[in-house]
């Protein structure tokens, strides 16, 4: 069974924000609230009519109307005027004023139970949705892990071929040098004696 949505309201910089939601917390979490606003006095929830219709008609989403003015409450919402923030100190004494008189509001329970029905249904959409983008990061990953696994091990791979054709051409380098400095035994003592057998043959 959806659970009954109650609408609650806050300010954050330059905009009002109001939200049906099931609980407190809920609100808190849909506005991105790192503390509790109604533990200090800034968040509350909503007794007017036509704060309650708006945030009714678009369950779980949050709205937005300039700081301090009584615009309708929109998903998207212009920068509040000067003459607004001016007005908003007056305001809010009025309001304070008002809400202590004001009776509470009739509700439409038929409103009420369809705005809960649709509340739980983008909820289970919006969980399936976090769902599914968990499992593409985690997919994600995964491939980025075996791309990583697979190029440290064509690197060891290639590092181990390298190690072995330096140590394959260092040892013809060696088997070279000792052929090279044979020569030059071998034509240092022919040339010592071709050079004897010359002085002979000049004698």
């Amino acid at each position: 069974m959806a659970r009954k949505l109650k609408v609650f309201q806050t300010s954050q910089g330059f905009f009002d924000l109001a939200i049906a939601a099931p609980s407190m917390k809920a609100a808190l979490e849909a506005w991105g609230a790192s503390s509790n606003l109604f533990h200090q006095g800034f968040a509350k929830e909503s007794e007017d009519d036509a704060v309650i219709a708006a945030a009714m008609a678009k369950p779980g989403i949050v709205l937005r109307r300039p700081v301090g003015s009584s615009a309708a409450f929109r998903e998207k919402a212009e920068l509040p005027s000067a003459a607004s923030l001016d007005a908003r100190p007056r305001k809010e004494k009025a309001k304070a004023k008002t809400a202590a008189s004001a009776k509470p509001s009739k509700r439409d329970g038929k409103s009420e139970r369809e705005a809960a029905a649709k509340y739980a249904k983008e909820e289970r959409q919006r969980d399936k949705q976090r769902a599914k983008e968990e499992a593409e990061a985690a997919k994600a990953r995964e491939k980025r892990n075996a791309a990583i696994e697979k190029a440290q091990a064509a690197l060891l791979q290639a590092e181990g071929e390298h190690e072995e054709n330096a140590d394959a051409l260092l040892k013809t380098l060696e088997a070279v040098q000792q052929r090279v400095e044979a020569e030059e035994e071998r034509w240092r003592k022919q040339k010592v004696r071709l050079e004897a057998d010359l002085r002979k043959a000049k004698d």
